[in-house]
């Protein structure tokens, strides 16, 4: 199994000539002055005193005072008496420091949220209380949030070896993922994301960032939904932010000019109270988020199946905010982020006349032309299969007529039809998803097909998916189709 910890070089020499490369890119850049103010937020439960200081002072050594807005401490009632007075009356001789103390234990994630309740800078960083900040650290972030505020942005994470506190580097340039038991992993760069970048130094997609060390707007945090407040304790709240940014309009990403070292501990015993508190928060992403894609995860965890039928989630709050920003569905993530983890198996095919509930019309292939290039129209429906019928294939392709050469395509907002492909660009654009509710998106956009009818216009247009009748659509047959 893949471990949390980013793979690493124990040899002095393995990795060098591309951390050099980078380095010398690095010390090249020129962030300016008028970067956004960074609060810099770190939870703590009984960390040990020197590596809490550690990380503090390594904050203080490396950000650029006029970008530090300040670090906010927030103690999640620890118990150790070094943690007590000693760190108070440290705390109080630090310029821009302040510690903030729960009156009850909290964990990770609402003593995160605590914090950034009390902060003032334009950016959250949110840090594990066990990291060591390198010179130039917070420009990277700072500058690529301050150019798009919808992006959460992550350093390249160095492990510090929790026995000895030997500093490792991380090997080559790798990624977050996880995988259908909800697991975070560090992966290297797929061949197509290494080609898609410029430099050694260009921001690294990613489809999810670690928890350790994160940075966000804090005004782009608060309005799309924070943590999610009903999680418990610690874990996965970073998988929830990511797939949650990714499928509400932001971006996620990791920068090569931005270095932080974080201390890797064992890991808690499977059969810790903290282990189940981490799985209810799988359970949360996977009820709010993934849609039909939750049944492969429960296939992949039986105990979180069985924890979600003794314990049912409330995510009636999640699901709102999901309708409010808009967000696209998971089929759109997996196709433009992760598509090694789309499932492989068999998928039901459809086929017939298309039938919309909300105007009681059918797609209509012939009436806009049937030529590349001609609208998909709406008409009574009609027993002729020529105009009418449809045909959607394991390609993820909806195809006029019974020996199909055209097939939806979109054009400025609208279904049209194309000479139906395979070639990589164009194929994207011919990529539909039929959901079991009825819904019709297109993977690309993230958008769903909804039926237009008003004195000059019966056709088909995307629009944000919100599941009114006229985004309801019915084939006239399900089949199994063989998608080797």
């Amino acid at each position: 199994m893949a471990s949390m910890k980013p793979e690493v070089s124990r040899s002095p020499c393995a990795g060098r000539c591309l951390r050099s490369a980078i380095l010398c890119k690095c010390l090249q850049q020129d962030y300016g002055d008028n970067l956004p103010t960074a609060s810099v937020i770190i939870c703590f439960h009984d960390e040990a005193w020197s590596t809490l200081l550690r990380t503090v002072h390594s904050v203080l050594d490396t950000a650029p005072r006029p970008f530090l807005k300040e670090i906010i401490l927030v103690d999640d009632l620890s118990q150790q008496g070094h943690l007590k007075s000693a760190l108070s009356d440290h705390v109080a001789q630090l310029d821009g420091v302040k510690l903030l103390r729960s009156n009850k234990r909290v964990g990770v994630i609402k003593g995160r949220m605590l914090g950034a309740a009390r902060a003032a800078g334009d950016v959250l960083v949110f840090m594990d209380s066990h990291c060591e900040c390198h010179k130039g650290w917070l420009e990277p972030l700072l500058s690529r949030i301050a150019s798009d505020r919808s992006r959460v942005v992550s350093p390249i994470i160095d492990v510090i070896d929790w026995k000895n506190f030997q500093y490792y580097h991380s090997m080559d340039l790798q990624r977050g993922v996880f995988d259908w038991e909800l697991n975070f992993h560090w992966k290297p760069l797929p061949e197509h994301e290494k080609k898609a970048r410029q430099s050694p130094i260009s921001p690294i997609r990613s489809p999810v960032v670690p928890g350790g060390v994160v940075a966000i707007d804090r005004h782009y945090f608060q309005n799309t939904g924070a943590y999610d407040s009903l999680m418990s304790t610690w874990g996965s709240e970073n998988l929830e932010l990511s797939i949650r940014v990714w499928l509400c309009g932001g971006s996620v990403e990791i920068l090569p000019c931005s270095r932080v070292g974080h201390v890797y501990r064992n890991q808690s015993p499977k059969a810790s109270p903290d282990q189940e508190y981490a799985l209810k928060n799988k359970i949360r992403i996977v009820e709010t988020w993934l849609g039909s894609f939750k049944d492969i995860f429960y296939q992949h965890s039986p105990k979180a199946f069985s924890l979600s039928q003794a314990e049912k989630q409330d995510c009636s709050e999640r699901r709102q905010l999901q309708k409010r920003l808009g967000c696209r569905t998971f089929h759109w993530f997996l196709s433009n982020l992760s598509p090694e983890l789309y499932p492989s198996e068999h998928k039901p095919g459809y086929s017939g006349k298309l039938y919309n509930s909300g105007v009681g019309f059918c797609a209509d292939c012939i009436l806009g032309g049937a030529l590349p290039g001609s609208l998909v129209t709406l008409s009574p429906c009609r027993d002729s299969w020529q105009q009418q019928h449809l045909e959607y294939s394991s390609k993820k392709q909806i195809s006029c007529g019974r020996n199909p050469t055209l097939c939806f395509d979109v054009n400025q907002g609208q279904v049209i039809l194309q000479n139906c492909t395979e070639e990589t660009v164009s194929f994207q654009n011919q990529h539909w998803d039929v959901q079991e509710n009825g819904m019709i998106v297109h993977i690309l956009s993230g958008k769903c097909i909804e039926a237009v009818e008003n004195d000059h216009e019966k056709n088909l247009s995307l629009q944000l998916c919100d599941g009114k009748a006229n985004q309801v659509w019915r084939f006239d047959h399900i089949h199994a189709v063989d998608q080797r």
